[in-house]
């Protein structure tokens, strides 16, 4: 079973396309501590069964999948969002 995680901000890229903006995600563990992972390595978790992640938007906890844009990218978005990871997209920047 994966370790659960709740994603509070993540670090955007100057990149306008939404599919390369986020490149990391970042969270605070049950004991307090924070963690931040890059995109990549959050992928990478997703798809071995390390990890999972969540957002909370609008009193819903929404689940963090990979998804893959047309031109083969993989990304992370939530999902209730369409091709556009829009709920990621407007958490606050990771200090």
């Amino acid at each position: 079973m994966p370790s659960r995680h709740e994603v509070l901000c993540i670090s955007k890229s100057d990149r306008m396309n939404p599919h390369e903006r986020i490149q990391s995600l970042g969270g605070r563990n049950p004991d307090g501590a924070l963690w931040r992972l890059s995109q990549s390595d959050a992928i990478r978790g997703i798809e071995s069964g390390e990890w999972s992640f969540y957002v909370r938007r609008a009193g819903h906890i929404v689940n963090v999948v990979v998804a893959v844009s047309r031109f083969g990218h993989k990304y992370l978005k939530t999902q209730a969002d369409g091709e556009q990871p829009d709920n990621l997209l407007s958490l606050p920047e990771c200090g």
